[in-house]
């Protein structure tokens, strides 16, 4: 290969948006990617049937638009077309009743009655100021530019999901849409700042929307390479690395992976006292996914359902925190919390005409090979009777499935390690730069690092200012 200042090991969205990152400060990159396609978990495959087109991981993507990054870029010069659906986000209810989150904060609160009024009490303060909050919630602990928002945001986000919502809601509708987004923690809903994963969501869905991008996540994985592209960097593709060894000459190395894999392919290159800090990194959960190639589009009960593209079957706040509480401790839920998307309701290219796809999954206990598929498919059956007869094909993949699919899924985990307290900010170690290690060539840019997980690019930024800062001498972008 050519020479290159910095390489990155790992073409998943972090690793693509370091090499951007460092390529837009004129720092020639190459990026390697041990699969034979690049994205990590921006792939759209046909996983079910010809003609239908799944997303492999990821699907929806508010914090692409809400990160200062990736907003940064003219992505849209590269083909990337975003699709917003009539609504964010719709919540089933135990008795098929949707409850649905608004782009409009003002026509969420009017469905909401007494809760929507506080919703807007609490949520019109932020997003005034959204650009602002996600400068600092989507990175590591630094000095807010807004101390006082950032404060007023903290006193909320730090608090669990059930403790907020006993606070602040009496409804059933909000009390459950909160608890479902606050399960895409990955954690139990009495555990600390699972409100801060609900309300980035909430207010992102109110300010950008919970959008899909045309022809699925590839789209967006394209249209990054062909910024890096453009920028004079590479992607290479079947290039394993799985020692030290197997690297190029480079001035510094950026791994787009999680500590475990970091642990194997640095040997003995890194102080035992940071490795000893390394093993004690926290993997969260994992998922079980099914797709589903559709021959009809899914046939809900209550219709409003089809009016988003994400739809959560979770019941009440109580059978979120029930079911969330079980896969914490190491048990599997009888009725789990389910995540679904239905993306060819708005984006008809993904399957052949008149055909759809779906995929769900939800939370199983770390590493998990038990297929969960006939209670996903229980869930929205009762939500939508009549949704087998709509199945034409299936693929299941369990949490143990998913990690050898995408090693960097660690037991399936989606997020690169758990979001509890300890790790949300302080990832994969407590340190001032966490993207950089007691090596002077090698940096971290996982979603093991901050924000975490999403679709964001962030984690590549900061690692790439770290990079830069320590190896150039040069100063961080703004």
């Amino acid at each position: 290969m050519a020479a290159a200042d910095v390489v990155i090991i790992g073409a998943g969205p972090n690793g693509l948006s370091a090499a951007i990152a460092l390529g837009r400060a004129g720092i020639e990159t190459a990026v390697l990617e041990a699969a034979q396609q690049p994205g990590g978990g921006l792939r759209t495959e046909e996983i079910t049937l010809r003609g239908f087109h799944h997303d492999v991981c990821s699907a929806v993507h508010p914090l692409a638009l809400a990160s200062p990054f990736l907003r940064s870029l003219d992505l849209a010069r590269h083909g990337l077309t975003w699709i917003q659906p009539d609504c964010p986000l719709v919540h089933v209810g135990r008795d098929g009743q949707a409850f649905a989150l608004e782009r409009s904060l003002q026509d969420t609160a009017m469905r909401l009655g007494n809760d929507g009024a506080e919703w807007l009490r609490i949520a019109e303060p932020f997003i005034a100021r959204f650009d602002e909050l996600m400068d600092t919630a989507l990175g590591p602990l630094r000095r807010p530019a807004s101390p006082s928002l950032v404060a007023e945001f903290g006193l909320l986000a730090l608090r669990s999901a059930r403790g907020l919502a006993d606070a602040h809601f009496r409804g059933t509708a909000m009390r459950a849409l909160f608890a479902g987004m606050a399960a895409h923690s990955m954690q139990p809903l009495d555990s600390l700042a699972t409100s801060a994963i609900a309300l980035v969501l909430a207010l992102a869905a109110h300010v950008v929307g919970w959008p899909i991008p045309r022809g699925g996540s590839r789209s967006v994985c394209n249209a990054l390479i062909a910024e890096l592209r453009e920028r004079g960097g590479s992607v290479m593709l079947g290039r394993s690395i799985r020692t030290l060894a197997d690297l190029p000459p480079a001035r510094a190395y950026v791994f787009d992976v999680t500590p475990r894999q970091l642990l194997a392919i640095t040997e003995g290159a890194l102080p035992s006292a940071y490795r000893r800090r390394l093993l004690r990194f926290r993997y969260g959960p994992g998922v079980c996914k099914v797709d589903w190639a559709l021959r009809a589009p899914i046939p809900w009960l209550d219709r409003g359902c089809a009016r988003a593209a994400t739809v959560h079957l979770g019941g009440t706040l109580e059978d979120i925190a029930t079911a969330e509480a079980a896969v914490a401790a190491g048990k599997r839920p009888k009725r789990p919390f389910v995540i679904l998307v239905q993306p060819t309701l708005f984006d008809t290219s993904r399957a052949p005409d008149g055909m759809h796809t779906a995929w769900a999954y939800c939370h199983v206990p770390l590493g998990s090979n038990e297929s969960r598929a006939a209670a996903i498919e229980r869930q929205i059956e009762k939500a939508a009777p009549g949704f087998h007869e709509t199945v034409l094909a299936r693929s299941v993949r369990t949490a143990a499935d998913l990690e050898r699919l995408n090693p960097n899924l660690i037991g399936g985990d989606i997020n690169g390690g758990s979001a509890r307290l300890s790790q949300l900010f302080f990832r994969p170690t407590m340190s001032r730069d966490p993207y950089a290690t007691p090596h002077p060539k090698i940096f971290l840019c996982s979603a093991s690092t901050p924000p975490g997980g999403g679709v964001h690019g962030m984690c590549g930024y900061w690692a790439a200012q770290s990079v830069l800062r320590s190896v150039f001498g040069k100063r961080a972008l703004s």
